[in-house]
């Protein structure tokens, strides 16, 4: 009789319809060759040792090599879009490349976490958000040192595309406020092997320092070069260029250097009660495992902040409606936007209809190259 009853429960229970499980498809574009792979293949490494669920859902990450190319980079989000249904996209790691994904993002409806500094207003796109650090906060980290040593000229080269843009954009901005002169604004390509006019040029002007504008291992060319003509005086970065190739391609010139960069490969560093500092070990423990012990980087960890937001967001958006629908990348994109203090290993970010970045000053420190690693500047 009991084993009647039991058989009676099971198959009762068999008619009990179960909520099925609905596959999130996200697509991932980074460069994984050309100029830009220095940053583009930590950004891909990440999404390798992430998770199987996104937001309590089975994801699928569909990963591609957009080998630094603008063009090619759209053409590869409107095949994620139209071919493989993606709900979200995920890059990409240079801002030419994520500005040329945002235009089919905004086309398509299709929410874009992009992994590098895009400077658009969210009023007239509001499918496209950041987790880069602001160039704007990046820059204001070295105002501030700039004025703190009195220098009053300032020397500038960066690339000749919108990354160069943006960074002497935000670097004039800065000065109107800080009170020191920008002398030059030298530019080059990112597949050019000198620079040794742009460098003699702004040795000529006499800055007190210099600010670079380059990313990956091309941002070491200027430094390599202004040393190598004897420019002594303070030469600064962004954080496009925190990564081991760096280091290894500027080898010697580039010691004392400091970079406006994220937190997270001086997370040890911080301070215990700091938000960033938790976050970026928990970054670090799951990274190193699977890439090696110290091979922690600022690219990878925007890739760790993506998935976190990400993740946060799947979770709202399918409690309204399934993955592969307009509805579904709907809700997502609300559900991004609605991202409040979420503590990621480069910032803690909260989203909001005028701000798709989402970052302050907690996701900003002053690093200074220093026997060949980077240290916090104290």
């Amino acid at each position: 009789m009991k084993c009647i009853r039991h058989a009676v429960l099971i198959a009762l229970l068999a008619t009990v319809p179960v909520p099925a499980m609905a596959q999130v498809t996200v697509g991932v574009i980074t460069a994984g060759t050309g100029p830009g792979a220095s940053l583009g293949i930590p950004y891909k490494n990440m999404f390798a040792a992430l998770p199987s669920t996104l937001g309590g859902e089975p994801v699928n990450y569909i990963v591609l090599d957009d080998a630094t190319d603008s063009a090619a980079a759209a053409r590869l989000a409107r095949k994620l879009v139209t071919e493989d249904k993606v709900d979200l996209i995920i890059g990409s790691g240079n801002v030419p490349t994520a500005a040329a994904i945002s235009y089919v993002a905004l086309e398509t409806r299709t929410p874009q976490i992009a992994l590098s500094p895009l400077s658009g207003e969210p009023a007239k796109n509001p499918w496209v958000y950041s987790v880069s650090l602001p160039t704007t906060l990046q820059l204001g980290a070295i105002a501030d040192d700039i004025v703190a040593r009195g220098a009053k000229r300032v020397g500038y080269i960066g690339f000749s595309d919108g990354w160069g843009d943006q960074v002497y954009g935000a670097l004039m901005e800065h000065a109107r406020k800080s009170g020191y002169e920008v002398v030059t604004n030298e530019r080059y390509a990112r597949l050019d092997t000198s620079v040794t006019s742009q460098a003699l040029k702004v040795i000529a002007a006499r800055p007190d320092v210099v600010v670079l504008g380059g990313s990956g291992t091309p941002g070491a060319l200027p430094h390599t070069t202004l040393v190598e003509r004897g420019y002594k005086g303070q030469i600064y970065h962004t954080a496009a260029v925190v990564n081991p190739d760096f280091l290894r391609i500027g080898g010697k010139a580039v010691e004392g250097a400091l970079v406006a960069a994220g937190p997270v490969v001086v997370a040890e560093q911080l301070p215990d009660d700091n938000p960033v500092r938790r976050a970026g070990l928990e970054f670090t423990k799951a990274y190193e495992p699977k890439y090696g012990q110290g091979s922690r980087n600022s690219f990878s960890a925007y890739s760790w902040d993506a998935y976190l937001i990400a993740d946060r967001a799947v979770t709202a958006a399918r409690q309204k409606t399934k993955p592969g629908t307009a509805e579904f990348r709907q809700a997502l994109r609300d559900a991004l936007e609605d991202t409040k203090e979420l503590a990621g290993a480069q910032g803690v970010y909260t989203m909001t209809p005028t701000d798709h970045a989402g970052s302050d000053k907690r996701a900003v420190v002053l690093l200074r190259i220093k026997d060949g690693a980077w240290v916090l500047n104290k």
